[in-house]
């Protein structure tokens, strides 16, 4: 599919399932190509605990009651006066 900047205004909805349907954009400027969009990569099946960041406040004492943390997070400066 070919769009234009105006196209990516005025019909996004027309871009987007072009995309839906796995095939590139390619955007003009003025007549020249800036840029070409291509589908994302299928998802893949994994879930978020395989991820190496989940989990790693876990052993935080200061953390446990979290309710208490963010409270604390978001008080003010001058409640410490």
């Amino acid at each position: 599919m070919k769009a234009t900047i105006l196209d990516l205004r005025r019909r996004m909805k027309d871009v987007l399932l072009a995309l839906d349907r796995s095939e590139s954009v390619t955007i003009y400027y003025r007549g020249k190509e800036k840029a070409i969009l291509s589908p994302s990569r299928r998802r893949t099946e994994k879930s978020v605990a395989d991820h190496s960041a989940f989990g790693m406040w876990r052993d935080r004492a200061d953390m446990a009651d979290v309710d208490a943390y963010v409270r604390n997070l978001r008080k003010g400066r001058l409640d410490d006066l």
